[in-house]
């Protein structure tokens, strides 16, 4: 883990940012602001400092049950590599468990994790497909990721109404059909 500066070193550097792109940085509007984006950043990268050990936290407890477990509609914001724009969206994640299940709220700090650093969303999308197998070790686990890229939206094409959706099956999702064809049934998405 990066230990977490606090130094103001962003703040500082976003004031000639300002400066640059011909502001004011000491105008009323302004003078707080690089105070403010540099707060924002690091919260909005503090993936950067979460452990998986540390979320999970022994949450995991000896179930007897095998079927499909899903966390759907999990709502997340993140941080293109690319732009340094936003993207937004929700991830689908399930899982079939050999011998023991997640608390249930493990599966969103997992997604806000991966979500919480500069991304791409296939690589979102596969991280926390890995993470899940590693802590439950199930038959297999099923990520869909939908969002909507503002570096798509704002700049670039500007294509306000797209959307992408990725996938990451691993297991019993990758190798049955029938088994992914029952996932995309239950979180709503068309054929993939």
């Amino acid at each position: 883990m990066t230990p977490k500066r606090t130094d103001g070193a962003i703040a500082s550097m976003m004031e000639r940012v300002l400066a640059e792109l011909g502001e004011d940085p000491a105008r009323e509007g302004l003078a707080r602001t690089p105070a403010r984006s540099e707060s924002a950043l690091r919260f909005l990268t503090s993936g950067y400092n979460m452990d998986l050990k540390r979320i999970v936290n022994h949450a995991l407890f000896k179930v007897k049950y095998d079927e499909m477990v899903i966390v759907k509609d999990i709502e997340f914001f993140s941080l293109c590599e690319h732009h340094l724009l936003p993207f937004f969206g929700k991830i689908h994640v399930a899982y079939l468990p050999k011998d023991k299940v997640i608390g249930l709220s493990k599966i969103p700090r997992i997604v806000d994790m991966f979500a919480r650093r500069l991304q791409v969303q296939e690589r979102l999308t596969q991280q926390v497909a890995e993470a899940i197998q590693q802590v439950l070790e199930p038959k297999g686990v099923g990520v869909i990721c939908e969002a909507r890229h503002f570096c798509m939206m704002m700049r670039g094409v500007e294509k306000q109404h797209s959307g992408t959706v990725t996938s990451a099956m691993l297991g019993g999702f990758r190798d049955r059909q029938a088994t992914r064809n029952e996932f995309l049934s239950l979180v709503g998405a068309r054929g993939m």
